[in-house]
């Protein structure tokens, strides 16, 4: 049975600051082009299991492909902590990068490989 947590995480310099409650059993590591060059690691929760706590206002947005996914970074530091899109089905996501929670130890969770590129 997954184990829900509270995490807290954010970019770099600590501009951009949030809250997620998530599980990590389900970690992806996709390897289209952005996922790959930037080294995320992500899992995904609904906008209810997640709060800006700060750095919403000056967050700078990029998107590519099919435009559906907002990869928000700092732009700061240049860290994208998190992003914000939608499933195939219409449901609002957030997608954390799971190497910006705090305190984590990387060595227990495991990543699931996703094949974003042939996508």
């Amino acid at each position: 049975m997954p184990e829900m947590k509270t995490y807290e995480g954010g970019c770099h310099c600590g501009a951009v600051r949030y809250r997620a409650e998530t599980d990590l059993a389900r970690v992806m590591s996709c390897n289209c082009s952005h996922c790959q060059k930037r080294g995320l690691m992500l899992t995904f929760v609904t906008p209810d299991h997640f709060t800006l706590l700060s750095g919403g206002d000056g967050l700078a947005d990029y998107q590519f492909n099919r435009k559906v996914i907002h990869h928000l970074f700092c732009p700061g530091c240049g860290i994208e902590s998190f992003a914000r899109g939608r499933k195939p089905d219409g449901t609002e996501m957030v997608a954390i990068n799971v190497r910006c929670l705090d305190g984590l130890d990387l060595t227990t969770v495991t990543a699931i490989p996703i094949d974003g590129r042939s996508h």
